[in-house]
């Protein structure tokens, strides 16, 4: 079979052009951004990519073509299926149909480190040789690439919450029949499509309700939003994790859901931290206490780690081989990950695109540098990409979220509704906002400093920003102080 994929190059739908390869089928697609990890990944993988979206993409005419989110009425590609009757249908539809349907599926939902924890999860089912498939919206650097159908029954997903096509209006996650199903936390996000939180809880009920009774919901004790899901229905087993939870209320909460997870932070960054299992019992009592000192930093990774463990522990895997996992996990591209050091200037590439995760992501990287004892300054570059961001709905959280850094520095694209002057004057942080991406780079070019830490923020392109400095630092013929 012949599958074209309408929106190839954007991670879920790349992810789905690699299990479409890997079941055997011809795979070609079309994007109007095409550009890596995920085109390196397709190329690699011998998958046509077209860019732009023109029916000639599609002579001869496709068996089946695959239409992503970011395609509507409209757009050529989409008018030509159409009136062709092309056979078509959307991805999460496909995913369900061809790839989900006898499997155990794990999904992993929420507003903040689907990638991460899904990349996490993996890791440990496949060092406990139990050869999960998944679909993770990345590529992790434990993994050739960001799919596959694996060789057992267990299939992990990113649960994603945004809608599923022009044509299907309902979340991708609903899609999925998850038996087990993380929530890693929800928060308001994709201002486009969904007009206020409750609405979006109101997704994640949609979700809930797809839980078999025989299987398990793992979430974060205390997030607010997610209680008001599952007091809307829930059917199914529950565990809570946390952080930091003083061990009264752990005991309290094993005895009433049967299991709880907490982590204890060893250090300020989550570099090390142990993890504690209360379980089963009227009194709730210890089950397992492991250590973790491992290379990322990042509260939220801390939480991630609790998540993926405890969902791996559902399908058998016991905490100390998931904790000698995690000693082993290499992150996730675009996520903290180091893109190049020049003249002792490190230039990082990182997809925090809501200032919950900007901030975490900073307040791990301050907590590291002051951990090693120096005086090196973290940069944030960061453009507000995503259709919340640039909406300016989240500008009173912008300042708070980057408290962590030493400088700021602002994209300021023509559409973006933030208003940068306010933001500027009222950073604690000196913080300048630049029109064009030749201007950020003149300024880092001119003012970095050896030693400097600059992450670069978004969930784009961003102009291929990195490499562009990289290479500015690396020619430039002055001696950085």
């Amino acid at each position: 079979m012949h599958v074209h994929i309408l929106g190839i190059c954007g991670t879920f739908m790349g992810s789905l052009a690699v299990l479409a390869k890997q079941l055997g089928h011809r795979v070609s697609g079309s994007d109007v951004n095409v550009y890596p990890p995920m085109s390196t990944q397709l190329q690699q993988l011998g998958i046509d990519l077209n860019e732009g979206y023109r029916p000639e993409h599609m002579q001869p005419p496709p068996d089946l073509v695959i239409i992503g989110n970011a395609l509507s009425r409209g757009n050529p590609a989409v008018e030509y299926v159409l009136n062709e009757g092309l056979s078509y249908m959307s991805g999460p539809q496909w995913l369900a149909q061809f790839v989900l349907h006898d499997k155990w599926v794990l999904g992993v939902a929420g507003t903040h480190g689907k990638t991460t924890t899904s990349a996490m999860l993996t890791w440990i089912l496949e060092y406990a040789r139990m050869k999960p498939g998944y679909l993770i919206g990345g590529v992790a650097n434990n993994f050739p690439q960001s799919a596959s159908i694996g060789d057992s029954a267990i299939f992990v997903v990113e649960a994603d919450e945004y809608d599923s096509a022009f044509f299907d209006k309902r979340s991708k996650f609903v899609h999925y029949a998850p038996r087990t199903v993380i929530l890693n936390n929800l928060e308001y996000d994709h201002s486009d499509i969904f007009e206020n939180l409750k609405v979006i809880e109101k997704q994640f009920h949609h979700l809930v309700r797809t839980v078999p009774g025989n299987g398990l919901i793992i979430y974060p004790h205390g997030d607010s939003s997610i209680e008001v899901v599952l007091r809307m229905g829930s059917w199914t087993p529950r565990q809570q994790l946390g952080i930091a939870i003083p061990d009264e209320i752990c005991k309290k909460l094993a005895a009433n859901d049967g299991v709880f997870w907490n982590a204890l932070l060893r250090n300020k960054q989550g570099s090390e931290f142990e993890l504690i299992k209360y379980g089963q019992g009227a009194t709730g009592e210890v089950m397992n206490r492991v250590n973790l000192k491992w290379d990322l930093t990042g509260i939220h990774n801390v939480k991630n780690a609790v998540a993926a463990v405890s969902a791996a522990h559902n399908v058998g895997v016991d905490v100390t081989t998931a904790i000698d996992a995690l000693k082993e996990f290499k992150g996730v591209k675009r996520r903290m990950e180091l893109r190049g050091t020049v003249k002792g200037v490190s230039v990082y590439d990182d997809f925090a695109h809501h200032p919950t995760a900007i901030e975490s992501t900073l307040d791990g990287v301050k907590a590291q540098l002051i951990a090693e004892g120096g005086s090196k300054r973290l940069i944030a570059v960061i453009e507000p990409c995503s259709a919340t961001m640039k909406s300016g709905i989240h500008q009173r959280s912008l300042n708070q979220a980057c408290q962590s850094a030493d400088l700021v520095i602002w994209y300021k694209a023509q559409d973006c509704k933030i208003d940068f002057q306010s933001l500027l004057v009222e950073s604690k942080a000196p913080a300048y906002a630049f029109d064009e991406v030749d201007k950020i780079i003149t300024y880092l070019e001119e003012n970095s400093l050896s030693g400097d830490q600059i992450v670069i923020m978004s969930n784009g392109g961003f102009e291929g920003i990195h490499d562009k400095l990289l290479q500015t630092l690396q020619t430039d013929p002055s001696t950085l102080n």
